[in-house]
């Protein structure tokens, strides 16, 4: 019994000998760990835009979001993410913090999202909101590209009707 075990750690030690095999064996144990995390906990890759406070420039953020079977699940994910705002503190929210995700609905390609009345007042730190509805319309049909159109409601009435009917395939 004890020549198999030393047998064992012999060839166990002679493997960890040299140092180019121990850590491409590290890193190899490290990216099966991260596959393996990344498809247990189901997690997407979602792009933000957010625009920096003092030039106004373009801020892209990624973000992984827990994936669903549901397409509208992972659309409204997306959208009560984006009224989080950035996570730099340099950017510029889309909307006021008070803004909430009223509901939203999916068929047959296109997205229903409901607003509250915050939403059509710009953020205290400043910005347009034409331009961040254009930038959230941007960034669901840019994550989620079997969305064809995109309609937007405040408190229960439409916002910008054919401003975005126009962007549709």
């Amino acid at each position: 019994m004890t020549g198999i075990i030393k047998s064992w750690l012999l060839a166990f030690m002679h493997f960890w000998a040299p140092k180019g095999k121990r850590r491409l064996l590290f890193l190899g144990l490290l990216v099966a760990l991260a596959l393996i995390e990344f498809i247990v906990l189901g997690l997407a890759r979602r792009t933000f835009v957010f625009y920096d406070i003092d030039s106004g420039l373009i801020r892209v953020e990624d973000r992984m979001l827990k994936r669903s079977p549901s397409r509208e699940v992972n659309i409204i994910r997306y959208v009560d993410e984006a009224l989080l705002g950035p996570v730099s503190p340099d950017s510029l929210p889309l909307f006021p913090r008070e803004t909430r995700l009223r509901s939203l609905l999916y068929r047959d390609g296109v997205v229903y999202v409901d607003f509250t009345e915050e939403a059509v007042l710009p953020p205290p730190e400043g910005g347009e909101v034409y331009k961040n509805f254009q930038t959230i319309h941007a960034g669901i049909r840019r994550n989620f590209p079997f969305v064809r159109g995109v309609r937007f409601f405040i408190a229960g009435t439409a916002a910008y009707i054919e401003d975005f009917r126009r962007t549709e395939i």
